[in-house]
This record gives C-alpha cells, sequence and structure tokens, in this order.
C-alpha cells in the first residue's frame, strides 16, 4: 500500500521579542508533538526539526520538501504567527495545504489560523483548516484529506495507453486528451488494439505455458467446449495478457484502455484474462501493483479506476455495466466477460480469490474465455468521471456489494438467459430514480472501502464539482 507524502512546516513568531519572551516556549514544544504525532500515522513525513520564523527560514524549508517530493504541506500555527509569512510558504511550495491550529485558550493559534486561511482565502488556495489537539480525531480528518491531496501529484506525468477508438458507440467513453492534458497533467498514448494481436505471437511458449500452467490449476473451474472455448482459445487469450503487459512495460504506460468490442471478439478472442489480471495484484509471476485497465475504450472509467487506486493506497478497482436495478433496490452491476480476479474472496492470498472464478466459453463469434464469478460481500466506493457541456463532475456514491437469495439469483439467471456474466449485486446509496436522472455514464468503478470524503475533497483540488449521491436525493434531478 502507497502513504501519502506530507510536509510539516511550524511557523513562529517573526518578532524577537515576543519570540523569546512569549511564544518559543509553547510554539517549540508543540513542534516537535507535532512532529512525534505525524511519525506514527500512516504517511511518510519530512519535517525540519527547528521552527520557521523568517523568509529565509521558510524558504530553505519549503525547498527541503520539494526535494523530498511531499505531496502535502501542513502549515503548523501552534501559536500567532504573521499570516503573510504563512501564505509566502504556501504559496512557494504550491501543494495542497492543511492549515493546524489548536484549542488551548493561551497560545493565540486560533488568531493565527483564522489569519493566515483568510488570506488563501481570498487569494483563491483551496486549503483545510483543522483546529484540533493531537489525538484520534485529528487522525482521521488529516488522513482523509492526506490521500485525497496524494492524487494530483501523482496524476501528473502519468501516461495512459488507449488501445483502439470508441467502441460500440459508447460517446461516453470517448475524451479529450489535451483537456487531460491541462486538468490532471496526463498525457495519451494511442495504439492499435491489433498491436496486441501482432505481439501475441511472439511472445515465448515457455512464458505462455507458465502462466497456462498458473491459471487452469488456481481457477475453480475450466469449462473447455468442442468449438469455441479450447486449450488453443485460451492460450490465445493468455497471449494477448503477456503482450499487453509487454507493450505497458515498453512503452511506459501507468493505466490502460482497450477497444476490444466488436473486433476483437468477432475476429480473434476478448481480451478478459487481461481485464480480470490487469487491475489486480498478481499473477503467475506473482505479487505486482495493479495496473487499471478499462474495458471498450473507455478513458473515463480507466482515469476513475487511477483516481481509486490512488487515493486508496493502491487497491484494486472494479470495472461495471449499470444493467439492472430490481424492485427492491438491488442493482445489478455486471461486466460484459471480466472482472478484477481480486473481488472474488477479497483475500490477500491469490488461491482464495481465484478458487471461485470459473472460465466459461464466451459468447462472441471469436470464443474463448469469460471469467465468471459473482463479487463477495463487503463496503465500496462507487465514481464516475463524466462531463456535462464539456465540463468534468465526478459521481460519488457509497454502498457495499451483497449476496441476494438463492431464489432471487435462480430469477436473475432465468430472465438473463444461458449466458451468465460476471456480476456485483449491491446496495447503493442512491435512488434508482436519482442514478437513472443523473448518472453520467452506463459504466460505473468501485474500490473497497469507504472513501467518498477524500474523494469529495480531490474534486476540490482538481476544480471539479462533486456530486454526491444519496437516498434523500431521489427527486434530484440532472
Amino acid at each position: 500500500m502507497t502513504q501519502p507524502k506530507i510536509g510539516l512546516i511550524t511557523f513562529g513568531d517573526h518578532r524577537d521579542h515576543e519570540w523569546h519572551h512569549v511564544f518559543e516556549a509553547m510554539t517549540v514544544p508543540r513542534h516537535q508533538e507535532a512532529r512525534d504525532f505525524l511519525a506514527t500515522l500512516p504517511v511518510e513525513l519530512t519535517a525540519a526539526e527547528k521552527v520557521a520564523r523568517t523568509r529565509p527560514e521558510i524558504n530553505t524549508q519549503v525547498d527541503q520538501l520539494r526535494l523530498a517530493g511531499v505531496e502535502l504541506l501542513i502549515a503548523h500555527i501552534p501559536c500567532w504567527t504573521s499570516p503573510n509569512l504563512v501564505i509566502h510558504g504556501v504559496q512557494r511550495l504550491g501543494l495542497p495545504t492543511v492549515l493546524l491550529g489548536n484549542k488551548h485558550p493561551g497560545t493565540h493559534s486560533t488568531v493565527g489560523l483564522l489569519g493566515a486561511g483568510g488570506g488563501l482565502t481570498q487569494i483563491g488556495y483551496p486549503h483545510l483548516r483543522l483546529r484540533e489537539d493531537f489525538g484520534e480525531q485529528l487522525a482521521e480528518r488529516l488522513l482523509v484529506y492526506a490521500r485525497a491531496a496524494a492524487v494530483p501529484a501523482r496524476l501528473r506525468g502519468r501516461v495512459f495507453g488507449l488501445f483502439g477508438g470508441r467502441s460500440l458507440g459508447i460517446d461516453t467513453g470517448s475524451f479529450d486528451p489535451l483537456q487531460w492534458k491541462k486538468l490532471f497533467g496526463i498525457d495519451t498514448e494511442h495504439i492499435d488494439q491489433l498491436e496486441i494481436i501482432r505481439r501475441a505471437d511472439l511472445v515465448p511458449e515457455e512464458a505462455v505455458n507458465r502462466m497456462m500452467g498458473w491459471l487452469t490449476a488456481i481457477v475453480g473451474r475450466v469449462d473447455y467446449n468442442d468449438g469455441s472455448f479450447t486449450p488453443e482459445k485460451l492460450a490465445f487469450q493468455v497471449r494477448c495478457y503477456l503482450a499487453t503487459m509487454e507493450i505497458i512495460r515498453e512503452m511506459a504506460l501507468d493505466f490502460v484502455a482497450i477497444k476490444c468490442m466488436p473486433d476483437l471478439t468477432t475476429h480473434y478472442v476478448p481480451q478478459c484474462i487481461s481485464a480480470a489480471l490487469l487491475p489486480g495484484p498478481y499473477d503467475a509471476d506473482g505479487p505486482r501493483e495493479p495496473i487499471m485497465m478499462a474495458c471498450e475504450a473507455d478513458g473515463d472509467a480507466a482515469l476513475t479506476m487511477e483516481i481509486l487506486k490512488e487515493i486508496s493506497g493502491g487497491k484494486p478497482v472494479l470495472f461495471m455495466d449499470v444493467s439492472y436495478i430490481d424492485e427492491k433496490q438491488v442493482f445489478y452491476l455486471p461486466n460484459c466477460g471480466a472482472f478484477c480476479s481480486w473481488y472474488a474472496n477479497r483475500a490477500a492470498d491469490p488461491a482464495e480469490n481465484m478458487r471461485r472464478v470459473e472460465l466459461r466459453p464466451a459468447n462472441r463469434p471469436g470464443g474463448g474465455a469469460i471469467t465468471y464469478f459473482t463479487t463477495s460481500p463487503g463496503p465500496l466506493t462507487f465514481a464516475r468521471l463524466y462531463r456535462v457541456d464539456g465540463t468534468y463532475r465526478m459521481a460519488i456514491i457509497e454502498g457495499e456489494t451483497i449476496e441476494i437469495s438463492e431464489q432471487d439469483y435462480d430469477t436473475f439467471v432465468a430472465a438473463r438467459g444461458s449466458h451468465q456474466l460476471p456480476t456485483a449485486f449491491a446496495r447503493l446509496k442512491a435512488g434508482s430514480e436519482q442514478l437513472i436522472s443523473r448518472f453520467g455514464s452506463n459504466h460505473i468503478l468501485a474500490v473497497d472501502g469507504r472513501y467518498a470524503a477524500e474523494l469529495a475533497h480531490l474534486c476540490t483540488m482538481l476544480g471539479i464539482e462533486a456530486v454526491t449521491f444519496s437516498p434523500d436525493l431521489e427527486d434530484a434531478v440532472p
């Protein structure tokens, strides 16, 4: 799991008389207390030993934080200090910032906190103000903001690989690469998806055999048939996965989307093995960092997945369709042939997840396998970047996957037909009418855990409107 990189500067009064006779005795111990407290949190901390009182001292500490690659500044104001000096340090570093004060009546911390905060507000610099003593409540609020603050810095310089173009006429999957470059600092590499096919034939047999052996041994079931799904077809899907990994390494891609349908599913094989393994933390070669992959060339879905991955500290992410909502307000969220396999059981041991995965024949002309399972129950944060008249928004919904009754599942199977897809059965904290009227895509993304507050902070940092869904807003309109 990745941790936010936090920089701490404690600001002190620049006046020599007041510093030595009043504030030094209160500020210096609180600076050390702040360092000790932050060192106990799941963050990477960089902090100078001394309090910064003058512009040169502030500049030196800011430059040290920049060299350390911090992603969030904690501007610690334990006592009164001149607000303009705090603002100077904040602007010089130019990162998301927390102004941290305390509740002690004798420190005048609140005065300095509001002075600096008011000045930052007047110049339009987003920040978070915390007036808390060191303890659990401060840790919780601070970590939420820190997880959000890490994302913009990590997105800048990322490279997105787009294999193919618009799939099945899904306009919401299209995006403007230059808008991404402006808003997020992300570059885009366009790659023909036939490059995957070409490279697949060049993958060494040894690598294919190792991956095939691991995959067929670790999954719960392999349903080969006499025609569309054979060992040869599965081996070619494995070749495509290994070829995609090779392209990702060669081009230094950070996250990807693949068109797949209808070209590859009709004339070659679906990329379901890639979709099942890339966003997860393992394959035959052992543990690795998840690589986000969106199906159907959905760029905004891929970027949402990358954001959810980073804001959660590196967790796998689900890519799903909003397919059906029953009368009990259970959302049926499948995908056309693959889910990230980690969500089969959400276990650290790959075998615990993969044993619940079945390789079933794909219902496409090209044949091959889909990876079938229903997701394990547990909390999820759902999200989706989308645009309204060209301006980005992010839908944020809390929810959880559940196990539906055997009767409800049999009814679903009967209604769906013989071709079953991997599915998440979920309860979302959003009414069906609200979601139908406001949600900006047919694809939805989700990550294990609760990160709605982090996503809301992130939207503020990125200048994006956060659209938070709630069951109490059933009558909401677009």
